[in-house]
């Protein structure tokens, strides 16, 4: 039986809608999992229900992470928050931890990954940083524009081997502190962490680029694979 993978809603405050992009569910499919977004709900008995039925989480894009979620006050360059997506996502990180559920993060995921465990984030990478990498890309988002370095010793190292790994990037945030529990295992040249682990569990990790857009691609595949494999219990 194909492991059933619960997508978290994005969320459009301005249509009064919840979407979800075709590639998160193209992705799963084509190396063997199923995926299914989930209602956007804070409510408790729920989401453990939730947790309980589904066989693995991937926490998807989205907007910003409140700021007020790691102590600081919005800025202006910060982008629009949902506080009951933040609440929904928080929530289903800890009960995720505590069954040892599979959790994967992408782009927001990687940063609600980070700031649920005690991480802190920039609100802005152009205002709060002197980077020169690109990493808010213009269209079309299935391309690379710049590497990231695997560090040794870590899940993606020995998925891709120690060669620097070319990914798309659509993010103006990151993380500026990482969490205390949460080990890097890819790091941009201008520093910021791009992609993150629990050693201690079955399967959390997360990534700052977009596989969802290159679900084709197969560093994309082989990397949905790891996690749709962890979910089907084969790791």
């Amino acid at each position: 039986m194909k492991p059933l993978i619960g997508l978290t809603p994005i969320v459009d405050a301005g249509r009064d809608s919840l979407w979800m992009l075709p590639g998160y569910m193209q992705g799963l499919e084509a190396v063997g999992g199923i995926g299914m977004m989930l209602p956007l709900t804070d409510d408790a008995a729920m989401l453990k229900d939730i947790v309980d039925r589904v066989d693995g989480l991937l926490l998807t894009g989205g907007n910003d992470v409140a700021p007020v979620l790691y102590g600081e006050t919005k800025e202006t360059f910060c982008g629009e928050n949902d506080p009951r997506r933040d609440r929904m996502e928080a929530r289903l990180i800890e009960l995720a931890l505590q069954a040892d559920k599979p959790v994967f993060g992408i782009c927001r995921g990687l940063q609600i990954l980070n700031v649920v465990l005690g991480g802190t984030l920039y609100q802005d990478l152009k205002t709060q940083t002197s980077t020169e990498i690109t990493h808010s890309m213009d269209k079309p988002y299935d391309r690379t524009v710049h590497e990231v370095n695997i560090l040794p010793d870590t899940p993606l190292a020995a998925l891709y081997g120690p060669s620097p790994l070319a990914v798309n990037s659509r993010h103006h945030q990151g993380i500026k502190g990482l969490a205390p529990a949460l080990h890097a295992q890819a790091v941009a040249s201008d520093g910021l962490v791009e992609a993150v682990y629990l050693p201690e569990y079955r399967f959390v990790q997360a990534v700052q680029w977009h596989p969802e857009h290159r679900w084709q691609a197969a560093e994309s595949q082989s990397l949905l694979r790891s996690f749709v494999d962890a979910c089907r219990g084969l790791k």
